[in-house]
């Protein structure tokens, strides 16, 4: 007997749906929103619980997050809840839970790792052995350095590993030597390039080519099939294939991106900041990041950040930085303009500095010169977006499309309320966000 595709069958009333979530009513007798709604807090707990498990794994616990999860799932079951309304407060609960776990996570970084400081990162191979790691997971970076420490071996990061170069605990490994490769969907690229042995802790994970299969090698929640899972820490299989691989073959004229722009450092040009915008030198604030996407559109994100005046600064964090964060934007009397706050998760240091700033200037949040435009993909986007609605943020761009549970009467909701815009041509985004 036939079955219907995965993707063609409705998980709340198990009968035969067209598309994301419920377009018919089913047996459920659910409407589109709801059932859209529905999976928007699935995406956006899916989030949170990464960003729980990084902390949970450093010992960190939060019962009022561990809560939400519970209830937020609950919600989500078969004939629960119809209630659209309650639905979106719901993901205003997933905001405010995700803000708790990021403050969470961020406070177990920097208690294990140190405070961020500015790390100017080569990106490129040098001689000798190598292991690239790609993923979130510090934790299984730290490991790795430690068992790695006098064997001859450069470690590299990949994708949203990129910032453990700015925590003093990480980057006092000598053999922590650069980056190789950009965001997470460069991986198959990356891993084909470089004949070394690749080590992914988290999510973001490839199914591999099979030129790299054999050396390629998991941990934590990433899982691969056929692939080796290493388990409790013990890196010994990577190691081995590291050594067994021999020496990459150096690169010459690396260039260099700079990461590690903690809250403190930030902060610390507080009274810079302030000097700079109340003589008119700095005009606003950029927020340009979020998730990387492969699709065309978003190239315009370089492009937008490339046609910013000289008197702006941009923040920038998660993988959506490498659109753009090669560009050598120069400074404002020692504010630099591309300022690098680092992982996904760290977008609550993102909101820490702009609350402060608030307090700076005496003014609230959508009084602050920033404006928010964000690359969309996965689901730690879903929850960091509800974060931003949570704090009531106005005025945010998004794209390079629209969220797949977005209909009409959700993306009214969004705009009515938040003022949430599709991005369009960079020039003229610009232009209206200007005046």
């Amino acid at each position: 007997m036939a079955h219907e595709p995965l993707d063609m069958f409705c998980y709340q009333c198990s009968q035969t749906a067209w598309g994301t979530g419920c377009t018919v009513r089913g047996v459920c007798g659910k409407e589109p929103t709801v059932a859209r709604l529905q999976d928007n807090l699935i995406f956006a707990m899916k989030g949170i619980s990464a960003y729980n498990s990084h902390a949970n794994e450093l010992g960190y616990t939060d019962s009022d997050v561990d809560k939400f999860l519970t209830k937020g799932m609950y919600s989500t079951l078969t004939q629960v809840n119809f209630d659209a309304e309650d639905l979106v407060k719901l993901g205003l609960e997933a905001g405010e839970a995700n803000v708790k776990v990021m403050q969470m996570l961020k406070k177990a970084h920097i208690e294990n790792y140190g405070e961020p400081e500015p790390a100017v990162v080569e990106v490129g191979a040098q001689a000798g052995p190598g292991i690239i790691v790609s993923g979130h997971d510090f934790k299984a970076l730290e490991e790795l350095l430690k068992q790695t420490e006098g064997k001859g071996i450069n470690i590299y990061t990949h994708s949203e590993m990129l910032p453990a170069h700015g925590y003093p605990e990480l980057k006092k490994y000598k053999h922590l030597v650069g980056q190789l490769g950009g965001p997470w969907f460069d991986q198959k690229k990356t891993f084909s390039k470089y004949n070394a042995a690749s080590l992914v802790t988290s999510n973001c994970v490839l199914l591999p080519k099979d030129e790299y299969s054999d050396r390629i090698f998991t941990s934590g929640v990433a899982k691969l099939p056929g692939i080796k899972q290493i388990t409790d820490y013990d890196f010994t299989p990577v190691i081995n294939k590291a050594l067994e691989l021999g020496d990459l073959e150096e690169e010459e004229n690396r260039p260099t991106v700079t990461t590690g722009f903690g809250a403190s450092t930030i902060l610390s040009l507080a009274p810079k900041i302030k000097e700079l915008v109340e003589a008119g030198k700095i005009k606003r604030f950029f927020l340009v990041g979020g998730c990387d996407s492969p699709l065309p559109q978003a190239r315009y994100y370089r492009e937008f950040v490339e046609k910013l005046p000289n008197d702006t600064v941009v923040l920038t964090l998660a993988c959506g930085k490498y659109r753009f964060n090669d560009l050598d934007l120069g400074d404002i009397e020692g504010v630099p303009r591309l300022i690098d706050i680092g992982q996904c998760n760290d977008a609550i240091v993102a909101v820490d500095v702009a609350l402060a700033l608030c307090d700076l200037f005496g003014v609230g949040l959508n009084e602050l010169p920033l404006t928010i435009v964000l690359s969309w993909m996965e689901q730690k986007a879903a929850a960091i977006l509800w974060s931003l609605f949570f704090l009531n943020k106005q005025d945010m761009l998004i794209g390079p499309i629209l969220p797949a549970w977005v209909n009409d009467d959700i993306a009214k909701v969004l705009v009515n309320n938040y003022n949430l815009t599709p991005i369009g041509d960079p020039e003229e985004d610009i232009k209206r966000i200007l005046g």
